[in-house]
């Protein structure tokens, strides 16, 4: 198990690059006006199997969360992202932007809970999850859950599915954008927001994993 401490007023990020068979487990705690973002990334082929389970408590007023995720999966791959999130002081912040893109006959599950006792009033909360499938074989599952049992709090929770956008595609063809290239394009600007402010070096595995599905 990862056990992850952000110490009251300190800011700390951090990429992770799961890999298959690796300790993927982790136990955080945010104090008090502290700032944690960390950014996860899973790139699946073959029959590999990627788990990734994430606990965050808050320790103190005015703490801050934010936690992205790319899963870019192919074959028989098979990812899964589980997070439990529990605001159980008031007035943190907390974000979870997960994204999936999927290919070959792969499956994903992103099952993700924000819980809010009754007196952590202040508190913000937001999740989504966003997939993009290119095969009729793959699959998707998102599970986003809410208890929320306070009043004065702003929270919700969201998951979408959908292709490459046909009409999109036409158009960057009919300016003379080979097909391929359109749909890297939109592959990279879908996964743009997850990859912004990641290392050079992740950033460029990943676009060479995503030419791969071309």
């Amino acid at each position: 198990m990862n056990r992850l401490r952000v110490d009251k007023g300190l800011a700390y990020s951090d990429v992770i690059l799961l890999r298959e068979g690796a300790d993927a487990v982790w136990d955080i705690s945010v104090a008090a006006g502290a700032s944690l973002q960390l950014t996860f990334i899973a790139l699946a082929s073959g029959a590999e199997t990627l788990s990734c389970e994430i606990s965050v408590a808050f320790e103190g007023e005015g703490g801050q969360c934010l936690l992205r995720g790319l899963y870019i999966t192919r074959d028989s791959a098979d990812v899964s992202f589980r997070v439990n999130m529990v605001h159980n002081l008031p007035r943190c912040t907390s974000r979870q932007l997960f994204k999936g893109i999927l290919a070959g006959s792969s499956h994903t599950l992103f099952d993700g809970l924000i819980k809010v006792p009754a007196h952590c009033i202040g508190t913000e909360a937001y999740q989504e999850n966003h997939n993009l499938l290119l095969t009729d074989d793959c699959r998707a599952q998102s599970l986003p859950q809410l208890e929320i049992y306070a009043d004065d709090v702003r929270c919700s929770h969201g998951a979408t599915f959908g292709r490459l956008d046909a009409d999109e595609l036409f158009y960057m063809r009919s300016r003379g954008i080979p097909e391929p290239e359109a749909r890297r394009l939109q592959m990279v600007a879908f996964a743009s927001e997850v990859l912004e402010g990641v290392p050079e070096g992740i950033v460029t595995q990943t676009l060479g994993v995503l030419e791969k599905l071309l």
